[in-house]
């Protein structure tokens, strides 16, 4: 089950969070956060960085509920700008380690398509490290590949530079 979690979701659903995001990053995913990190650092990411997003309305954050706990999520941020209403970002698609290969990444992101289509977001853009298996995700959804920068983001693990690929879809 896809849901979008409000403010009065969130505090009961930031442990499940917490580990997703913790667990993506010990298992290598590249967003945005490297070792360690530690679960201090993950729920002190969604508290302090999702939640006002949420109390003011500048993001929604998608939860996929997989046996009574939260085991996916990702958010749609509307660009705020006067010449981008028509635009949002896809940030921080996560699916818990123990979760994968069932189909959750294409279900949060078939749920955030459908609430940009609401918004009337026509365009939406995101970013993946160019290795990371996402971008084959975003591929088989539609997404197009707008061009790859390179030594754009630090690896988790290594000391070293990878490149990140820059996507968009247009939404019907």
């Amino acid at each position: 089950m896809i849901t979008r979690l409000s403010t009065s979701t969130f505090d009961s659903a930031v442990e499940d969070l917490t580990d997703i995001l913790h667990g993506c990053v010990h298992t290598g995913a590249s967003i945005g956060f490297i070792l360690p990190f530690s679960q201090a650092d993950a729920r002190r990411f969604w508290v302090t960085s999702i939640r006002p997003g949420l109390v003011t309305g500048a993001l929604d954050l998608f939860a996929a509920y997989s046996g009574g706990r939260i085991c996916g999520t990702v958010q749609l941020i509307p660009a705020r700008m006067p010449n981008q209403p028509h635009r949002a970002d896809v940030a921080k698609l996560l699916v818990h380690p123990d979760a994968r290969r069932k189909g959750l990444g294409r279900a949060l992101m078939d749920a955030l398509q459908a609430r940009a289509t609401e918004l009337n977001r026509t365009t939406l853009v995101l970013d993946t490290r160019s290795t990371d298996p996402s971008r084959i995700l975003y591929q088989n959804l539609g997404f197009e590949i707008a061009g790859e920068i390179p030594n754009y983001c630090r690896n988790p693990f290594d000391d070293r530079l990878e490149p990140t690929t820059y996507m968009y879809k247009h939404l019907g």
